[in-house]
């Protein structure tokens, strides 16, 4: 479950749905590989300030819901997991290694999403609406 971070001069729930396709979308997510990415995303929260809330892995695709401060931006939480897990993996799995010859796990691409804590777009922007009498629209066409 995700909590607020509090930090000297502010307080963050920064809430992210990445997903992360291996290598030619490789079927590579058996249950070592995926007892060893979770492993190394236990090590990843202990040495930076990343909360993994949930981790799913399907047969060639992971799907993380991370929990992270402003001073990390969506690149460099992606290169940071990516680069890690990818290192720690193709070490501990040979037969991962064997399987995607060219030497690279992860695909460049991957997905990223907000997730709010405290409800959906709609309903945090009618919250925000309702803060001022005076409210205008800032979009005429919404």
């Amino acid at each position: 479950m995700s909590e607020s971070i509090h930090k000297s001069h502010n307080v963050t729930v920064l809430i992210y749905h990445l997903v992360f396709p291996a290598k030619y979308r490789s079927v590579v997510f058996e249950e070592h590989v995926d007892k060893v990415l979770k492993e190394v995303c236990l090590d990843i929260e202990k040495r930076y300030q990343v909360k993994f809330l949930e981790i799913g892995t399907d047969q060639d695709h992971v799907h993380f819901l991370i929990q992270s401060i402003p001073a990390y931006n969506v690149t460099k939480i992606v290169t940071m997991i990516k680069s890690l897990t990818a290192r720690e993996i193709l070490k501990r799995c040979p037969q991962v290694k064997k399987q995607l010859w060219g030497g690279e796990f992860w695909t460049d691409g991957y997905y990223a999403s907000t997730v709010g804590k405290h409800g959906n777009e709609n309903t945090i922007g009618d919250y925000v609406k309702k803060q001022d009498k005076k409210y205008q629209k800032l979009h005429k066409d919404r």
